[in-house]
């Protein structure tokens, strides 16, 4: 699915840049007005298929974004030397071109500019090119989820019954030695101080001794 998509829309991003070179071919390029519409429709064309491959899924979906760096290293210099050439291959000479040729001689590099005056449309549709390669798609959008519970742990509610339950049956026992110490001292000293009941016999009296000489008889 992915390389269908990316199929199609790149054949679509050919046919539109072919008929943005169809129209620059319609241009006389008689004056300088019409010079620059050919450039510009060439270029045109260079970042429409640019766009297709990121439209198409080149490096991931999202919005297009432009890349600071890619422009800065890559488009800049591209822009400078194409457009010192184009600048110099306007049809009607100026002041831009003339200054061009010049800067060029000047600085040894007038025949390789002269060469390169018959490469313009390769220049211009390059140009655009780059152009559209320093665009990027920021891809599609996340939620980030911060899981809470790696910096706040709260106590889950099973442990805390858990924690509560194994508190309840241990208070029984607890109870029951703070009972059995204090109950150990009374009992103790209530034995050391409680006297040993005692058993007194209690005996009748002797009967008396007998008189001397008995009774008398009558």
């Amino acid at each position: 699915m992915y390389g269908l998509t990316r199929g199609t829309i790149t054949l679509i991003g050919a046919a539109v840049a072919g008929l943005l070179i169809w129209l620059a071919t319609q241009s006389s390029g008689g004056t300088n007005g019409s010079y620059w519409a050919i450039v510009g429709l060439i270029a045109a064309a260079g970042l429409t298929m640019a766009f297709s491959q990121i439209l198409g899924g080149w490096t991931k979906w999202g919005w297009p974004r432009i890349s600071g760096s890619v422009f800065l290293v890559a488009f800049i210099p591209v822009l400078i030397a194409a457009g010192w050439v184009i600048l110099a291959g306007q049809t009607v000479p100026n002041w831009f071109s003339r200054h061009a040729t010049s800067w060029a001689d000047d600085i040894g590099l007038g025949g390789l500019l002269g060469d390169m005056l018959k490469a313009i449309p390769v220049l211009a549709f390059g140009t655009g090119l780059v152009f559209g390669l320093t665009f990027d798609t920021t891809g599609p959008r996340t939620r980030t989820v911060v899981d809470e519970g790696e910096t706040v742990r709260p106590v889950p509610v099973a442990d805390a019954r858990t924690t509560t339950d194994a508190r309840a049956a241990d208070e029984p026992l607890a109870a029951e030695r703070s009972v059995s110490t204090d109950t150990t001292e009374p009992d103790t000293a209530y034995a050391t101080t409680t006297a040993t009941p005692r058993t007194t016999t209690v005996e009748p009296d002797p009967e008396p001794p007998p008189r001397a000489g008995g009774p008398s008889e009558t």
